[in-house]
């Protein structure tokens, strides 16, 4: 009877690991037009496992039941799935400028490190002349990837530290849905906001003010935000 128990929990314990390294696999889309969404990041915060769609906007990532996935991707609203299934799933994401208004985007995140929480993504892209696993084996692209997501989720938190609502609210007559419009049609790049100070930023923002006066009412709303590939 002993001996009976011992197996039984073994093959629970088996099935339980096996579970646990079930791939879950996926397609992400836009949530308007039904594009298929490459470089969307995934990530699994209870077991700390990551991807990106494809060019297809195939994802897959080990998980079990129970599990939380976060989907995140520039020019996007960032979307939570709770798994009760390991069944494929659609993941459809909604733009920003048409969920701006349907949810309170803050201009401030919270910090991220990825070096901190990610160091073996750091230490699975570095290359190494006399080994071509680190230059084409499969878990080395996919680290290189995502090193170059987190260096552009980096960037675009800076942006998001100095071009904010109450900052850009301060400089011009702008309120409301209007305000959103603007910021999102003449959001500064990384690069600028590296390259210049305070008051450089303040004339860009008068400048932009005044070419966003200039345009017809109708004209005055960003077009659709592009998330762009990573090579």
């Amino acid at each position: 009877m002993k001996m009976r128990t011992i197996l039984i929990l073994l093959l629970l314990l088996m099935a339980g690991t096996a579970n646990a390294q079930e791939l879950l696999k996926g397609t992400v889309y836009e949530s308007s037009g039904g594009t298929r969404l490459p470089d969307v990041f995934v990530r699994n915060i209870n077991n700390k496992q990551l991807g990106l769609s494809d060019k297809q906007g195939n994802f897959s990532i080990k998980a079990e039941t129970g599990n939380t996935l976060i989907f995140e991707a520039p020019g996007y609203v960032s979307d939570t799935l709770y798994l009760i299934d390991m069944n494929p799933k659609k993941i459809r994401l909604v733009t920003q400028t048409i969920a701006l208004r349907e949810v309170k985007i803050s201009s401030t995140r919270k910090a991220f490190d990825p070096h901190k929480e990610y160091p073996e993504v750091y230490t699975k892209s570095k290359l190494y002349i006399l080994s071509p696993t680190t230059w084409f084996g499969k878990e080395a692209r996919r680290a290189r990837r995502l090193k170059k997501f987190f260096r552009r989720e980096e960037e675009e938190r800076k942006v998001d530290a100095v071009f904010t609502r109450a900052y850009v609210g301060s400089i011009v007559p702008l309120k409301g849905e209007d305000l959103d419009d603007f910021m999102l049609m003449y959001r500064p790049t990384y690069e600028f906001i590296k390259g210049n100070n305070n008051v450089s930023l303040a004339v860009y923002i008068n400048d932009s003010y005044k070419k966003f006066e200039a345009l017809p009412p109708e004209k005055r709303k960003p077009q659709k935000l592009v998330t762009p590939a990573v090579n």
